[in-house]
């Protein structure tokens, strides 16, 4: 989902460590986490990982600690094509004369100290690698620096030589941690109006150069799972040029991902219980987790929200939720507010987090 950059400045804190149990695994169509196979609840955080001041970071992630969530989706990429003003962050700077990513305090570090903040906690972080969206630079960036456009992104060149030298930096900085759930190839990847055959072969060849690299996380696509027997509406049709069934049957991407968004898609809410089991029956065929790790509605958060999460719950082949997004208030003020946010310690936190997680439990 299209998102806003967020600054802050720095300080630190220390909270007693969590130890971990070995690394986050697939197992049959659930996950386990530190020794524990069940149904996990989560929440994306893009902003979790541009937030410069430590503290905060600390605060969130307590937060979430607190509240339950186990799982957490943050943006591992962002790419600028000009380097911006200094203290602001950006992990990568592309450029056809020459490209470079950014170790510095204002670069990887941020996720350094995010990966840090979640093993200390016993979180499990999804670290996205590009944005198929222009938000945080996405492909959009690739193609400034080296030409074409979104539908050959998958096949170009130069972009996928970069990319995966942004892949190698990410995954070799982190590939010892108990803090990482998986690692995604994109936020959203599609390719519209193109053969299916693009999008597969592209996640196969890069879902296995990043086991080649780390043998021991979990890889996903990050796809919104469009693409597979259905009612034949929008979001299941092949047009966005993915195939649910055939991606999931990859043998180097150990579980499935889709996203629910009816305000977008022009489908009822309701329909939203059936998108979830479709899938759910996809991964149990495939003996694979699925992890509904998007969702959100303009509204009416609870009364809308809440029946997804109840049918994923009691759905088998489901291992896990992450609604669309987390806020809180932080040293700068509220965070982004894109009218899908829920809130820490609303009405929304209490029934979408708090009365969630109980009911799992």
């Amino acid at each position: 989902m299209p998102a806003t950059t967020l600054v802050t400045s720095t300080t630190t804190s220390e909270k007693t460590p969590t130890v971990g149990t070995g690394f986050p695994k697939a197992t049959g169509t659930k996950f386990t986490l530190d020794g524990v196979t069940k149904y996990f609840a989560g929440t994306n955080c893009y902003w979790c990982s541009f937030m410069t001041n430590n503290a905060d970071v600390d605060t969130t992630f307590d937060r979430f600690q607190k509240s339950g969530i186990r799982i957490i989706r943050i943006w591992g990429f962002n790419d600028v094509n000009t380097i911006p003003e200094p203290g602001k962050v950006y992990f990568q700077h592309l450029s056809a004369s020459g490209s470079t990513i950014n170790t510095g305090a204002n670069g990887l570090e941020r996720l350094d100290y995010v990966v840090s903040a979640a093993e200390k906690r016993g979180l499990k972080l999804v670290i996205n690698f590009v944005n198929y969206w222009d938000d945080f630079g996405g492909m959009n960036a690739y193609i400034t620096a080296f030409g074409g456009d979104k539908t050959g992104w998958y096949t170009n060149k130069a972009a996928q030589t970069q990319y995966r030298k942004y892949i190698e930096a990410v995954v070799s900085r982190f590939k010892s941690s108990t803090g990482i759930l998986a690692w995604e190839l994109a936020n959203e990847p599609r390719c519209s109006q193109c053969s299916t055959d693009v999008i597969y072969n592209w996640a196969k060849t890069t879902s296995e150069y990043v086991k080649s690299l780390d043998g021991d996380h979990m890889v996903t696509l990050g796809d919104e799972g469009m693409g597979l027997s259905g009612d034949g509406s929008y979001a299941y049709t092949f047009a966005e040029g993915t195939d649910f069934v055939k991606n999931l049957g990859i043998s180097t991407l150990d579980f499935g991902t889709f996203h629910l968004y009816p305000d977008h898609w022009g489908t009822s809410y309701d329909w939203g219980n059936q998108w979830v089991k479709s899938h759910a029956a996809a991964c149990v065929a495939a003996n694979k987790p699925c992890f509904f790790e998007e969702y959100g509605t303009l509204s009416n958060h609870c009364s809308l929200e809440r029946p997804w999460q109840l049918t994923s719950v009691a759905t088998l082949g489901m291992a896990s939720d992450a609604f669309w997004q987390a806020g809180d208030t932080i040293s700068t003020g509220t965070t982004h507010d894109d009218k899908f946010t829920i809130y820490y310690d609303s009405s929304d936190w209490k029934c979408l987090v708090t009365d969630h997680v109980a009911a799992i439990a």
